[in-house]
């Protein structure tokens, strides 16, 4: 029984994804006309208005791109935090032989994209980016699979979904050690007490959703202020949430459910919108070819489905794991094309990542057209693969 709600959940997971995917296309279209013409200056100041309150002892006045990227994208880490614990517990992570083949297929779609990047940007104003060619957007990826429909074994399907969450669950990881500011450990020791009383409420068995919500927003509140990046208390929150493998739906997965939605329908696409505001200018197509561009560029396309290829062939071959059932390799290395899709975690990434506009903007170009090319030619290859299947039978 507990299978089938799992099953059930990652349906619903990827079905909704697959819209997302298509919606946020849409979205990266609408960001990318509004930065290219007469709207681009009035859009710009209405991201930089800043709207809140602050007290003496309370500071919650930013910008809407600010309430973006720090606060909506916190719902965002929730909901990812939801999925890596549910898929721990009871799903294609729950058990070494389910896991063993994502997981590492993961670790090589995150390290060689890394190793990539910094061969060409090591010593140099843009070294710390080396995080952004590491993540996979389970969005844009799940949508572009879901084009194929039953062109695809279904197993590839549930290991493209396993792998992104473990990709995510890296790049939370990375986020979290790599990309924090100077630390103020008064604004973490509050955090951990809200942690903490999270932990508790899990213990003593509480079941209602608010009693880890409540904490979990002023545990925000501190991390925001204490140089970590506030996105991490998402993470945190959904890993108190508690759930069980039987057929009655927890309050994880009773949370998954609420937020899935709005996650993919609504948070996704205005992050879209408010960050892939690319301006077109006079050499940025050149931009592709200096070291941050063939950094990203390279560690996108060619390194994520080298990473996920290799890792997934070492795995097989040492008989450490297997392939999904009716899974090829030129299914996997179709899929490791689709990893490259980096999209919004790669943009959130080089956001931390330079603090100069213009590196910001030649970044979220190369992770566009990276993204674009590993989208096309990935389900290109999958499509082909799939037609010259049907020819030989």
């Amino acid at each position: 029984m507990a299978k089938l709600i799992n099953l059930k959940i990652f349906k619903r997971f990827s079905e909704s994804s697959s819209f997302g995917g298509i919606l946020l296309i849409v979205c990266v279209i609408i960001s990318l006309l509004i930065a290219n013409t007469s709207f681009a200056t009035g859009f710009q100041n209405f991201l930089n208005t800043e709207i809140g309150f602050s007290t003496t002892g309370i500071h919650l006045d930013y910008s809407i791109l600010t309430w973006i990227n720090d606060g909506l994208m916190a719902v965002f880490f929730l909901l990812v935090g939801l999925e890596i614990k549910r898929e721990i517990v009871e799903g294609e992570l729950s058990s070494i032989k389910h896991a063993t083949l994502p997981v590492l297929a993961a670790i090589g779609g995150v390290i060689v994209p890394a190793i990539i990047y910094t061969l060409f940007n090591e010593g140099t104003a843009t070294a710390n980016g080396w995080g952004i060619p590491m993540a996979t957007d389970i969005a844009f990826a799940l949508g572009i699979l879901s084009l194929l429909g039953s062109r695809v074994p279904t197993g590839l399907k549930i290991f493209l979904a396993a792998l992104a969450i473990v990709d995510d669950l890296m790049a939370i990881i990375v986020i979290a050690i790599f990309y924090s500011t100077e630390l103020h450990l008064n604004y973490l020791a509050f955090a951990g007490a809200m942690f903490a009383l999270q932990i508790a409420f899990n213990r003593f068995g509480f079941k209602n959703i608010w009693f880890y919500i409540l904490p979990g927003m002023v545990m925000w509140y501190f991390i925001h202020h204490s140089g970590i990046h506030a996105t991490i208390a998402g993470v945190l929150t959904a890993l108190t949430l508690p759930t069980t493998e039987d057929d009655v739906e927890s309050p994880l997965e009773k949370l998954e459910h609420a937020l899935s939605n709005p996650v993919n329908y609504i948070i996704m696409p205005i992050f879209a919108i408010a960050n892939t505001n690319i301006t077109f200018q006079e050499g940025m197509v050149n931009g592709l070819t200096s070291n941050l561009g063939l950094g990203i560029v390279l560690g996108l396309f060619l390194g994520k489905p080298i990473g996920i290829f290799l890792m997934s062939w070492l795995s097989v071959k040492l008989k450490v794991a297997e392939l999904p059932e009716e899974t090829t390799w030129k299914h996997i290395a179709g899929l490791g094309l689709l990893g490259g899709i980096g999209f919004t975690m790669s943009i959130f990434i080089a956001l931390l990542s330079f603090s100069d506009a213009t590196l910001q903007q030649e970044a979220k170009f190369a992770i566009l057209i990276a993204s674009v090319l590993s989208g096309i030619v990935g389900y290109t290859l999958l499509s082909s693969y799939n037609k010259k299947k049907k020819q030989a039978a």
